[in-house]
């Protein structure tokens, strides 16, 4: 990987590692890390992000961590998951947030606010990682609106970052 993408990198303490898998386990159910990893924060242009080697698994929002596809495809949680179907893929692959109609299914646990993975319904892959704008009930009870802000999706400048 060219070292211009990154500025500013520097290697987590074990104890620093600990409390951001701390912070992952609260908002996604799982760490996209384990704690022997070598885990690095860095600046690009536009992001402070966090690696593990040269892959992007997460980035700083607002000063709050979030995982992104690259590190949930690491370690899928089990939970705040939202499915789509195949016919929606395009639209949120390409960075459109979710529409209700799209979503087939959710979990039902999740809450306004709660990060999210987006899969599609033909593989369960994440395809993306957005922000619950509903709860996982109404985005299955809804047929209109959006209910998914899509923050990282494959193919962005996020994910492009972690391209060789």
């Amino acid at each position: 990987m060219p070292g211009g993408k990154f500025k500013n990198r520097h290697r987590l303490s074990k104890k620093e590692i600990r409390a951001l898998e701390r912070e992952f386990v609260g908002i996604i159910g799982i760490s996209p890390f384990s704690e022997d990893s070598s885990i690095d924060i860095a600046e690009t242009e536009k992001h402070t992000v966090i690696l593990e080697g040269d892959d992007v698994i997460g980035i700083y929002i607002d000063d709050r961590p979030f995982p992104t596809v690259r590190g949930i495809l690491k370690r899928t949680p089990s939970s705040k998951y939202v499915t789509v179907d195949m016919g929606a893929v395009k639209f949120v692959a390409g960075g459109a947030d979710v529409m209700a109609p799209g979503i087939v299914e959710a979990d039902e646990s999740i809450k306004e606010g709660d990060v999210v993975f987006i899969r599609d319904i033909k593989n369960n892959r994440p395809i993306a990682v957005g922000i619950a704008l509903v709860s996982g009930n109404s985005m299955i009870r809804e047929k209109k609106g959006k209910a998914v802000k899509n923050i990282n999706h494959v193919g962005d400048d996020i994910w492009n970052l972690g391209n060789p």
